[in-house]
């Protein structure tokens, strides 16, 4: 498992939900009844949160206060498995806090409590020290600056120093406008409105490369980015490349660049290439704006969206729908590890038995099960997007039980389809179901029979 290094402003954002049904007699305000209230981590806390549901190992060094807020960050942290033993404490530090009343998803009002000053010069020493002791255990670093104190000059030149000089690749999410600081980081993740302000130039379509370049000249990045909103994410390398958006649509955009330089990091740390990972970065960003608050994207929700795999969620709406319109719901499931001709034909021929063919996918951790620990030879992912690429295919599903029959339970196909080789045994889910359908194998078109051969 790779391992990835924040260090920065850790934000504690509390979340206050309630309800409004009147307005206040005080003054033309709603009055909101509160009848939820949650604490999670923001801030460099939140490029840990996406870190852990990408699948990462992390951990944190940041500053916080000596004071009773320091039991709040620990819990929040510990609930995590994320050790605190990084965390640098000052005194008379205040921890900021970011309150948002939210009523019908809507955000009323926030307060903030907060601290800006910069940690003192000794606090920096520490932090430099613990970062030189502890920096080789790291894939790569996250500077993640939210200007609340704790990335001073001197600490952010000094990791950068360190990194490079152990080839560690250090990605910064900047704030303000100092921008000298992370001279020599790998990246930089500046938004539009901020790479314009620190390149002094009005951003659009006609002068993005000019900017871009000069972001990467003036500041001897190794790759220069612009994050473009809706837009998407701009790329230079050895040329401007643009990644457009994957967003479908926009409820809160809270924590949405945090989300982006962890997936890029997530990437960079798996040997994956800079397009890769914006490309990795820009799916996880559109799901986190389509959620309310702090919010992350797992790996499997971005798989589902880049190849157009459905939960089991968004399935049970899908079926829910196609029942409304009286379409016969064919299904059945397979590892499917090497695509051939076999596959195919068993998929048309499934297809044929009604309207609208859902397939579930078994998953890797299914397949090894069944077929032992060398299989698969595809991943989940990689299988589930070729068979979506048939025409005879209308939704694919992964599973990851032994046998698909929680999942035959909540689709409730009319049509439950198995191969010939099931004849006379019995077919998981056929109690389920109105009708089971065997449908014969192509001798000789099999994955083992392709493997084996392949072997010789």
């Amino acid at each position: 498992m790779k391992s990835i290094l924040v260090i920065g402003d850790i934000i504690v954002d509390n979340y206050l939900v309630g309800s409004i049904d009147r307005i206040s007699p005080e003054a033309p305000v709603p009055i909101v009844k509160i009848d939820e209230e949650s604490s999670v981590l923001g801030g460099a806390g939140n490029v840990i949160n996406n870190l852990l549901a990408f699948g990462a190992k992390a951990d944190i060094i940041s500053v916080v206060g000596d004071n009773e807020n320091f039991s709040i960050i620990d819990k929040l942290l510990k609930d995590k498995n994320i050790s605190t033993n990084h965390l640098i404490r000052e005194k008379n530090r205040t921890l900021t806090i970011k309150t948002r009343v939210l009523s019908s998803n809507q955000q009323i009002v926030r307060y903030d409590k907060e601290d800006i000053k910069e940690i003192s010069n000794s606090t920096s020493d520490k932090i430099i020290e613990l970062f030189e002791n502890i920096i080789k255990k790291y894939d790569i670093v996250i500077l993640s600056d939210y200007g609340k104190g704790v990335l001073t000059e001197k600490v952010t030149k000094n990791i950068i120093k360190t990194a490079n000089k152990l080839n560690i690749k250090t990605l910064v999410d900047p704030k303000g406008y100092n921008y000298t600081k992370y001279t020599g980081a790998y990246l930089l993740t500046p938004n539009k409105k901020e790479a314009g302000i620190v390149t002094s130039l009005d951003i659009d379509n006609k002068n993005l490369e000019t900017a871009i370049r000069k972001l990467k000249s003036d500041y001897n990045l190794s790759i220069s980015i612009i994050t473009l909103s809706h837009e998407g994410i701009a790329l230079y390398n050895k040329e401007l490349k643009t990644f457009p958006t994957k967003t479908k649509e926009v409820y809160d955009v809270t924590g949405a660049g945090d989300t982006v330089i962890a997936a890029i990091a997530f990437k960079l740390a798996h040997q994956q290439t800079i397009e890769e990972a914006i490309e990795f970065a820009n799916l996880a960003a559109g799901i986190v704006v389509g959620k309310i608050g702090v919010a992350t994207a797992s790996v499997d929700e971005i798989h589902a969206q880049q190849y157009n795999v459905k939960t089991k969620n968004e399935i049970i709406n899908i079926v829910s729908q196609l029942k409304k319109q009286s379409k016969k719901i064919v299904f059945t499931n397979g590892c499917f590890d090497i695509l051939h001709l076999g596959h195919i034909k068993y998929l048309e021929k499934a297809k044929i038995a009604g309207d609208i063919l859902i397939v579930g996918i078994n998953s890797d951790e299914s397949v090894k099960k069944l077929k032992g620990i060398d299989r698969p030879i595809n991943s989940e992912s990689d299988r589930s997007y070729l068979i979506n690429s048939l025409k005879s295919v209308d939704y694919t599903v992964i599973f990851n039980e032994d046998t698909p029959y929680e999942l035959i339970k909540i689709i409730k196909p009319d049509v439950l389809v198995k191969g010939g080789d099931y004849n006379n045994k019995e077919v998981v889910g056929s109690d389920i179901v109105k009708t089971t359908k065997l449908i014969d194998f192509i001798e000789g078109k099999s994955t083992t029979e392709l493997i084996n051969k392949i072997k010789k």
